[in-house]
């Protein structure tokens, strides 16, 4: 795989000025596509702006003063996405990595109760010797439980860095959810109805704002409250 990468050909969730610059920075293998991941020398230069260049980026980076997840990353290439935790010790600053409605990755400011812990869906699950039950997230983490009382879609809030479960967000009826693909990308909205498809075909879910009523499938629906919102979302503003 080219460890380059055009800014015209960068992908479409990226906020940077394509016709600026040659070249951007590449995200390498990791927790999230290359297609939905910022790497964290773009987080550093451009969406934060704390230096101009991406080799004082690099220097920034490499003496570990970028935490993300609870941990320091140390590759200016790391990839950043979708429900990541971004702190910054020396700035007390920190920040997650949500869509807004125009599909881009963009960085909300969170406070510092909310940067302990991070959202996680379950993609799927495989059972291990034991009968011990293996979770698959989202961001390619793997928690072990000994009980399997988790389903696909579902939402785990999870401690950071040590990743423990602290509660379970169920997808069902009437939960609040974030959508992440397609027309509606980035909205908020309850799950009103969820079709099962009887075929190779994703399934539907329907789904409910103040403003109207949408469908989307199921891939696209991310759980982030019971009742309302349970994380800061982008355009709300941190005291």
């Amino acid at each position: 795989m080219s460890k380059h990468l055009k800014r015209l050909a960068a992908p479409r969730a990226l906020k940077i000025e394509r016709k600026k610059e040659k070249w951007s920075i590449r995200s390498t293998c990791g927790p999230h596509p290359l297609e939905r991941s910022i790497p964290l020398g773009l987080v550093v230069r451009d969406y934060l702006k704390l230096c101009d260049k991406a080799s004082e980026a690099k220097k920034i980076i490499g003496k570990g003063e970028i935490i993300v997840d609870g941990k320091p990353r140390r590759d200016i290439r790391y990839p950043c996405g979708l429900m990541d935790v971004i702190s910054i010790p020396k700035l007390k600053k920190h920040y997650r990595v949500l869509m807004d409605k125009r599909g881009k990755l963009t960085l909300v400011p969170i406070p510092n109760n909310e940067a302990k812990w991070k959202y996680c869906r379950i993609e799927d699950k495989t059972v291990l010797k034991g009968k011990k039950t293996q979770l698959n997230l989202h961001d390619g983490r793997n928690i072990l439980v000994d009980k399997d009382s988790y389903k696909t879609n579902d939402t785990l809030k999870i401690s950071l860095p040590d990743q423990k479960i602290l509660y379970l967000l169920p997808f069902k009826e009437g939960t609040t959810s974030m959508i992440i693909g397609g027309t509606h990308i980035g909205e908020i909205a309850v799950i009103d109805k969820i079709e099962v498809t009887r075929s190779s075909m994703p399934n539907v879910v329907h789904l409910k704002n103040k403003d109207e009523k949408f469908q989307t499938i199921k891939d696209y629906v991310f759980p982030i409250g019971k009742n309302k919102p349970e994380l800061t979302l982008p355009g709300v503003e941190i005291e």
